[in-house]
């Protein structure tokens, strides 16, 4: 009766699955490839028109660590699956698809917007590693990091997308990259503020965020 009584006992405090969850994921993430592939395409076919244009095929690489490293990551235990959140989260993280992708005005030379780009992309890169790559599209709490590029901004990622951001859409001037760009930037303003929301539930974060004031830009936000 005993090792019954035990069995059912590991039973109750295994975490239950919920499908209806991993059934969403795997459709996001199937999604996520496919648009990706979609929109990898396109740029090559643009670049390959015209092979001067290195801040394509760096869009394509920032692109690709965000959506393509997505596509891998663990499934954290809380998230905040708000209809605002869910929202600004697929718009701040599908927005590529909707780039001008055709040449556009040249506001600054072609290797300093790429210069930009790549800075961009490596603070991104350092930025995921100090958070152990335990990232995703949607707001959730998978652990404090507070070493690395968390010392600087509390969203140092972000820093990363906009860096590179800035330097793609200097080189590929156009009302409707500015329209793209901007839009982007309210959204990820409001998917900021609903990670605080969800992250200050959590006491070791409260700590953290009166250590490092700012969110993304220092000195400015």
């Amino acid at each position: 009766m005993s090792e019954i009584a035990s069995e059912k006992d590991r039973e109750a405090l295994a975490p239950k699955i919920d499908v209806r969850e991993l059934l969403l994921e795997a459709g996001l993430r199937s999604a996520t490839a496919i648009l990706l592939a979609a929109f990898a395409y396109a740029a090559v076919l643009q670049w390959l028109a015209n092979p001067t244009r290195i801040t394509l095929l760096l869009l394509v690489l920032a692109s690709s660590l965000t959506l393509g490293l997505s596509l891998f990551v663990r499934v954290p235990k809380r998230r905040d699956w708000h209809p605002v959140t869910v929202f600004c989260s697929v718009g701040g993280t599908y927005y590529c698809l909707a780039v001008q992708l055709a040449p556009g005005e040249h506001l600054v030379p072609e290797m300093f917007g790429a210069g930009l780009q790549i800075v961009g992309i490596l603070w991104q890169i350092y930025a995921k590693v100090s958070l152990r790559w335990s990232f995703g599209i949607l707001p959730a709490n998978r652990g404090i990091v507070s070493s690395g590029a968390y010392r600087f901004v509390r969203h140092p990622i972000y820093l990363g997308y906009f860096i590179a951001d800035v330097g793609f859409l200097l080189t590929n001037f156009g009302v409707q990259n500015l329209l793209v760009y901007t839009g982007l930037y309210a959204l990820q303003a409001v998917r900021i503020n609903r990670e605080e929301k969800l992250l200050s539930d959590d006491p070791e974060y409260r700590r953290y965020r009166e250590k490092v004031r700012f969110r993304a830009l220092p000195g400015v936000y």
